[in-house]
């Protein structure tokens, strides 16, 4: 082989090295982001509601101390409208590259029940994180109605078939479905009596012009330290600290019974593992810093965590139990 040749053989070479080399960086700038190196830009966080209510601050307590965790602005972004689903379907599209998370909560699953047609799968279009709020709701009943435990309530209810009229904030929300699942729990007739939200089902319920309800506990809480309604039960496995004498249902009587309004992180699918794991560790940190704790616990609620398998189980698990009682009640949900 001449020197000519063998030059021209090393000059390929060289030149396929240094087009390897030119590709492998090209494709490390491009590559998606790792547990490592991630967050390199400002997350985005998609709250399903309107900004200024409970939903919206929770949203913006998260983004403010994920930015002294992972260093990046969390912007929110309320993307309210149609029960929540346009802000669902507006994270479960976006780019599965960890810059998008959603503050998902029990309406999404409600949605996912009634056999409605949705934009998503809800299980299969979004890997849950974490969660990180539970709210007990809380039966509450006008001082009018002469009844002061659950155990009277049910004697009254069968003695007297559809004469206690219950609210809520609309047909298929959870306040209408944790009255349903309370009402075949113990085997009763009640009427129901919708509204256009929990503000207007509230008045009526101060004047009398209904006799119960099961509202979350953050709104009853001042009515009912006034004494301006009677608080029978809660409707979480454990007594919540705001109202610590007040019962839970299980407690009351009504055996296993648990429903809890909830707040959690998604994230779309396809997110690399390493990053839902970073996401993950961040909030478990997050939900165990005290001024979080205490902020949420004057909202009469609690901070929580999980692991991303425990909250793809609760998620299952609340899939199954609001769609068996859609389905065993008949509940239409326009």
């Amino acid at each position: 082989m001449s020197a000519q040749t063998s030059s021209c053989q090393q000059g390929a070479a060289t030149g396929r090295t240094t087009l390897v080399l030119l590709a492998a960086a090209l494709a490390l700038q491009i590559a998606p982001a790792t547990g490592q190196d991630y967050p390199t830009k400002p997350l985005r966080m998609i709250v399903p509601f309107a900004p200024g209510g409970p939903a919206d601050m929770l949203g913006r307590l998260i983004g403010e101390k994920l930015l002294q965790s992972l260093g990046q602005p969390v912007v929110v972004h309320n993307k309210g409208g149609a029960g929540t689903i346009l802000g669902v379907d507006l994270a479960a599209k976006s780019n599965p590259d960890g810059y998008t998370l959603l503050l998902g909560n029990v309406a999404m699953i409600i949605n996912a029940s009634t056999g409605k047609k949705l934009p998503y799968h809800t299980l299969k279009d979004l890997t849950p994180v974490s969660l990180v709020f539970t709210q007990p709701l809380i039966l509450v009943l006008s001082p009018s109605v002469p009844i002061g435990s659950v155990k009277e309530l049910v004697a009254y209810a069968k003695a007297n078939p559809g004469k206690l009229r219950y609210g809520s904030s609309g047909v298929g929300t959870s306040i209408h479905l944790t009255t349903e699942l309370f009402r075949t729990a113990v085997a009763v007739e009640l009427t129901h009596v919708p509204y256009k939200g929990v503000a207007p089902a509230m008045i009526d319920l101060l004047g009398a012009r209904i006799d119960m309800m099961f509202p979350g506990i953050a709104p009853a809480l001042p009515h009912v330290r006034s004494g301006k309604l009677k608080a029978l039960a809660l409707t979480s496995k454990q007594r919540s600290s705001v109202l610590p004498d007040v019962p839970t249902l299980d407690e009351s009587g009504v055996a296993n019974f648990e429903s809890i309004g909830w707040y959690g992180i998604l994230v779309p699918s396809g997110v690399p593992a390493k990053i839902a794991a970073r996401l993950n560790k961040e909030l478990v940190s997050v939900m165990a810093l005290p001024d979080v704790r205490e902020r949420l616990a004057s909202q009469g609620g609690d901070a929580v965590s999980s692991t991303r398998e425990r909250f793809a189980a609760f998620m299952r698990s609340e899939l199954k139990k609001w769609t068996g009682i859609i389905r065993s009640t008949n509940i239409r949900v326009e």
